[in-house]
């Protein structure tokens, strides 16, 4: 299995960026994000991992997703004061969200609000997650938190010299990842 790999994530970033710091280049490219709209992704992420974030992003901007960031599309929730209404706040948005990418990184497992956000999204929206390593080498092997097995987990795969994108469940079942994150997953068997 192949994994996004932080190298790309970061080469998407500073295609994107250019000269701007990562945080511009997010608010250019949700400046045209309405209030109460809907996305295709909620993306779950650390804060640590900004500049991983947005190459995430746009990785899955190019394959025409709108995606969801916290600190980016509601700019008025401060990291400073989390409280109620900070996840009245994200609870509204991920029900907005048709699905959820958990981006599993080291810092991940540092963030207390990402557990928060895949237990309130899977009750909401069940067999909607997908996780999304970011790995060192595209085939590392990824084990993650154990609860996180419990989640089918983004790849790619080189075909014809294309890179598709795929959710699959652990050797079960695949899905194209637009269809999954657009919450029609097409999930085709082995």
């Amino acid at each position: 299995m192949a994994y996004f790999t932080k190298r790309e994530a970061r080469a998407a970033a500073a295609g994107a960026r250019g000269s701007r710091t990562a945080y511009a280049v997010l608010r250019e490219g949700l400046e045209s994000y309405k209030e109460h709209e809907n996305f295709d992704v909620f993306l779950s992420h650390s804060i640590d991992d900004a500049d991983l974030v947005l190459g995430i992003m746009v990785l899955l901007q190019q394959q025409g997703l709108r995606v969801y960031v916290d600190w980016i599309v509601d700019t008025q929730l401060s990291r400073d004061s989390v409280n109620k209404e900070t996840a009245a706040v994200l609870r509204e948005r991920m029900k907005r969200s048709s699905s959820m990418m958990y981006i599993a990184t080291e810092n991940a497992s540092n963030s207390k609000w990402m557990p928060w956000e895949l237990g309130f999204f899977d009750g909401h929206h069940s067999n909607q997650v997908a996780v999304l390593p970011l790995v060192d080498y595209e085939n590392q092997i990824f084990l993650g938190q154990e609860y996180l097995a419990l989640y089918p987990v983004v790849t790619k795969h080189l075909q014809e010299n294309v890179i598709n994108h795929y959710v699959e469940d652990r050797g079960k079942k695949w899905s194209h990842l637009r269809n999954f994150a657009r919450g029609v997953p097409s999930w085709r068997s082995y």
